[in-house]
């Protein structure tokens, strides 16, 4: 069941951000920008957990999500790691 939800959960979300990406005028580039900010601010998270003590494991799902929802998608994450953590 946790399953289903997690994988039309993941399809909305690509659905909003293609809608997004394709009000825009250059849509391919808003997308492909999104999904490199995504991956860097993934990179960024893991790089600076030396010094905050908090990271985000890397794995297919966070990769996933990283550079389909991007920065939004990567704040979410580690929102929800400090929820765990506390």
């Amino acid at each position: 069941m946790i399953r289903w939800g997690i994988l039309i959960f993941g399809a909305i979300a690509a659905i909003l951000v293609a809608a997004t990406a394709a009000r825009g005028k250059h849509p391919l580039r808003s997308a492909l920008g999104n999904g490199v900010l995504g991956a860097a601010s993934l990179g960024a998270i893991n790089l600076l957990a030396e010094y905050t003590g908090i990271s985000i494991a890397l794995s297919y799902g966070t990769a996933l999500i990283a550079v389909v929802l991007g920065v939004p998608g990567v704040i979410t994450m580690l929102l929800l790691r400090l929820m765990c953590l506390a």
